[in-house]
């Protein structure tokens, strides 16, 4: 069997990681074109680094919940036919023990240098300018995947959910694409649509199964029904 399951913010808000943007469009205080866009890293690069370290100092000070475990547990069960691809870029599923995953947000303990591109792991303060550890340039910001910037690895995603058997989205509104139109792409090849959300998302269309509750929750239960049914 293959699944596909797509996370969004509200799988590590039960961890305590802030989901940010507010009912004013706000993150954490500053207007998204602020902080979330390449333009706002033009116009000031020093409250950008000072944001999104401050990021990597939160998501380091939580812990995977019962969620991410329990996709770590079905990863375990059925191997490579499942591939989790998250908008987060917090590393809960990481230390959670999922493996077969995607960022396509990017992640927060990710630098992309800006003078030779490489991506390089990084898990300290970004405000003082150190070196990128390949040029030796002071030219890195955050690995993520601001406004106007191409998700990554979009064929890789694209080619699992279009030869899916389940498509699973978890705690994700379904407003932001490409990933919003992954459900109805996965129905689209008969795959079978699953939402386990706090609340039901603005899908496209509506998901074969859809059950509202805490992720925490909702998560372990379904993976238990799955590794039940292979037994």
């Amino acid at each position: 069997m293959r699944i596909v399951v797509l996370t969004g913010a509200g799988i590590s808000a039960e961890s305590g990681v802030p989901t940010f943007r507010d009912a004013g469009g706000l993150w954490e205080g500053h207007a998204v074109e602020d902080v979330a866009t390449p333009e706002g890293f033009e116009r000031d690069p020093d409250t950008v680094l000072r944001f999104y370290d401050a990021r990597r100092r939160g998501a380091a000070a939580v812990a995977p919940n019962a969620a991410h475990r329990a996709l770590a547990r079905l990863e375990g069960a059925i191997g490579p036919g499942l591939l989790v691809v998250t908008q987060n870029v917090d590393d809960l599923h990481e230390r959670a023990g999922t493996r077969n995953l995607v960022h396509m947000h990017g992640e927060l303990r990710m630098a992309l240098c800006t003078a030779c591109g490489s991506h390089v792991r990084w898990t300290e303060d970004l405000i003082d300018r150190p070196p990128c550890p390949v040029c030796g340039e002071p030219s890195l910001r955050p690995d993520v995947v601001w406004f106007g910037e191409l998700p990554y690895e979009l064929d890789r995603i694209e080619d699992a959910v279009v030869a899916c058997d389940a498509f699973v989205s978890i705690g994700t509104s379904g407003a932001v694409y490409p990933a919003a139109g992954y459900a109805a792409l996965a129905a689209a090849f008969g795959a079978r649509t699953v939402e386990l959300n706090l609340e039901p998302s603005d899908a496209l269309i509506p998901f074969d199964d859809a059950r509202t509750g805490l992720a925490s929750v909702r998560v372990p239960a379904w993976v238990d029904e799955v590794i039940a049914a292979r037994t």
